[in-house]
C-alpha cells in the first residue's frame, strides 16, 4: 500500500483571457503550470511563494473547487480528476479546506450550531440529538465554549472564527485538510495559538495537511517538507531543515534572506531581486525566473529547467545544477 495520500502529476490550471465584443479567447493565464509532487500520509506539506504565484489555485485545484485544465490528482489511490460529481461527492468528506478569511467563509445568518451541523445534514449523518452531541464535541476539540453555540459569526473574534472554520473542516473526520493561509488574517499573538491547535489536532486525528503560506517563518515552524512556487511552477522542493539551511534556487535564497532574524548580533545579507514578477498571461520562455535572476545565462532564457534530484530529500529546477 502506498505511503502517499496524495500524488499530483502534471497539474495545470489555465484561465482563458477573452477579448472583444465576441469574447474570443486570445490567450490564457497559466496560474498552475505543470506541477508534480506527492504528500505522505500524516505529514504537513508546505506551498510557499509570493502573492500571485499560484499557491491558492493549486490548493483549490487539488480539491476540484477549481477544475484543472490538465493533469492527474490521485487521492488515496483514486483519480479524482476523472470522477463524476456524484463520485466526487462521496469522497468530499475526506478532503476539506480552511480558507484565509474566516469571516468570508462563514454564513453570517447562521449560528455556530447550524454551521457545524451542516456537514452532517448534507451527508445524512445522525439524528438531531446525535448531531448536537457531535457539534458540542467539535467545539470542545477546537477550544470553543459550548455556551457560544447559538451565537453568530460577527459575535466572535478573528481567532475564534477561525476555530469555527477548523471545527467545520474536522466534522466529517477528513484525511486531508488544505489550509490556505489560515493565520495570515490574524494577529501575531493569535497565529501561534491557531498553529498549535492545528498541530494538536493533527496528532489527535492523524491528519495530513497541505499548508499554503507566504510567511516563511510560519512554514518553518509548521511544515515537514516545503515546495517553493514561482509563476505557477515549483522551483525547489525539499525537507524543511534542508531547505532552510541549504537553499539552492536563487529565488529561494532571496525569499529566505528576507526572513527577519530575532538576534540583534546576527547580520544577514539581504538579497534584493530586481524588476517585477512577470505577467502570468505572458510568462517568459525558458526559466520563468530568468528575468530577475542574478545568475541567469543564455540557456535559462530559452530552455525550461525540470526538477533535478540533488538528493533523496531535495529537488531544484535550475540550470546551475544540471
Amino acid at each position: 500500500m502506498s505511503p502517499n495520500l496524495l500524488e499530483v502529476q502534471g497539474l495545470k490550471t489555465y484561465f482563458p483571457i477573452k477579448t472583444g465584443l465576441l469574447q474570443r479567447e486570445s490567450g490564457s493565464v497559466k496560474a498552475v503550470d505543470d506541477l508534480s509532487f506527492f504528500v505522505k500520509k500524516g505529514e504537513t506539506f508546505g506551498l510557499v511563494g509570493e502573492s500571485g504565484c499560484g499557491k491558492s489555485t493549486t490548493g483549490r485545484s487539488l480539491l476540484r473547487l477549481i477544475e484543472p485544465t490538465n493533469g492527474k490528482v490521485m487521492f488515496d489511490g483514486q483519480d479524482i480528476t476523472s470522477m463524476s460529481e456524484k463520485e466526487l461527492r462521496r469522497i468530499r468528506k475526506d478532503m476539506q479546506i480552511v480558507f484565509q478569511d474566516p469571516f468570508a467563509s462563514l454564513n453570517p445568518r447562521h449560528t455556530v450550531r447550524k454551521i457545524l451541523e451542516e456537514p452532517f445534514i448534507v451527508h445524512g449523518i445522525g439524528s438531531k440529538e446525535d448531531r448536537l452531541d457531535r457539534v458540542l464535541k467539535l467545539m470542545e476539540h477546537v477550544g470553543l465554549n459550548p455556551s457560544q453555540l447559538n451565537r453568530y459569526p460577527h459575535q466572535f473574534s478573528g481567532g475564534q472564527r477561525q476555530r469555527i472554520v477548523i471545527a467545520r473542516a474536522l466534522a466529517l473526520n477528513p484525511k486531508l485538510i488544505v489550509a490556505d493561509e489560515p493565520v495570515s488574517a490574524l494577529d501575531v499573538s493569535i497565529q501561534s495559538q491557531i498553529l498549535n491547535l492545528l498541530k494538536q489536532l493533527q496528532r489527535q486525528f492523524q491528519l495530513t495537511f497541505i499548508f499554503i503560506a507566504h510567511d516563511l517563518s510560519v512554514v518553518k515552524h509548521f511544515c515537514d517538507r516545503v515546495a517553493v512556487m514561482y509563476l505557477g511552477r515549483i522551483v525547489e522542493l525539499a525537507e524543511k531543515r534542508e531547505l532552510y539551511s541549504n537553499p539552492k534556487h536563487p529565488y529561494t535564497q532571496a525569499l529566505l534572506s528576507a526572513v527577519p532574524v530575532p538576534d540583534p548580533f546576527v547580520k544577514s545579507e539581504r538579497i534584493i531581486l530586481e524588476g517585477d514578477v512577470p505577467n502570468p498571461a505572458k510568462a517568459p520562455q525558458g526559466c520563468a525566473f530568468h528575468t530577475r535572476c542574478p545568475s541567469a545565462s543564455e540557456r535559462c532564457r530559452t530552455e525550461r529547467p525540470g526538477l533535478l534530484q540533488l538528493s533523496e530529500q531535495h529537488q531544484v529546477a535550475c540550470h546551475l545544477y544540471s
